[in-house]
């Protein structure tokens, strides 16, 4: 994305300058919202998924897309862990370190090397940052890199095979375009206008597969009712 517009959006919510919300737009469907209000969200007001990604957390712990730090304060404030806060936003890394956020800094999660941390965290559909199929290798064989051996990768997303389903059960897909939870989006904010970028939605079995391919263990921790779920993945001890 050339624009910062989550970064943007952050920094107006925070400052009280919040007049509207990020526009999401996809090719084959309607456009949808993303109230920037979310992204400031408490412990209590996180859906179960989110909670029991923050309760399973241990040790040295790497929010990865962090947005405004939401999650990264309830682990850092409640659960007295030490966390280190990133994302590609500079303005979401200014507002999550004028939250109180004391480790958070513009950092490609590919890009970062050399540490190691006990939980890895990915949420929101943290499997998002995968961008297509095809790049999970490199996912996987990066974050092997930045795991202790007894550490943990939490990470989430959802089985969006539901949305290419007629009414009579029928799985209507075009093969040749590629893996159904590859999807492309665009975001606006006020007069700004991302580039399109690619964004995976990938059902578990998929994940399991790749996960293990790559020596990870994978567990299905939770299901929620949107075809959602968060898995762990874990190293052989």
């Amino acid at each position: 994305m050339n624009k910062d517009i989550f970064g943007e959006a952050i920094k107006d919510h925070y400052n009280k300058n919040h007049t509207e919300d990020i526009i999401v737009q996809a090719p084959d469907f309607d456009d949808d919202l993303i109230p920037i209000s979310y992204l400031f969200r408490s412990y209590a007001e996180m859906p179960p998924l989110e909670q029991i990604a923050l309760d399973l957390s241990y040790g040295k712990t790497l929010d990865v897309g962090c947005g405004a730090g939401s999650h990264s304060l309830h682990l850092q404030n409640e659960k007295k862990l030490e966390v280190v806060a990133i994302d590609i936003s500079e303005g979401a890394i200014e507002v999550t370190k004028k939250r109180g956020v004391q480790v958070a800094f513009v950092e490609d999660i590919y890009n970062l090397q050399n540490e190691t941390f006990d939980t890895l965290l990915f949420l929101m559909n943290g499997s998002g940052i995968i961008g297509k199929l095809n790049n999970i290798d490199r996912f996987l064989s990066h974050i092997k890199t930045l795991i202790n051996p007894k550490g943990q990768v939490l990470i989430d997303s959802s089985d969006i095979s539901y949305l290419f389903t007629d009414e009579d059960g029928g799985f209507w897909v075009d093969a040749s375009a590629g893996y159904y939870g590859e999807m492309q989006y665009r975001l606006q904010y006020k007069n700004m206008l991302s580039d399109w970028f690619d964004w995976l939605y990938i059902d578990y079995n998929t994940l399991q597969n790749a996960a293990n391919a790559h020596g990870f263990l994978c567990e299905l921790i939770h299901e929620g009712k949107n075809k959602d779920y968060l898995a762990r993945l874990r190293l052989p001890s």
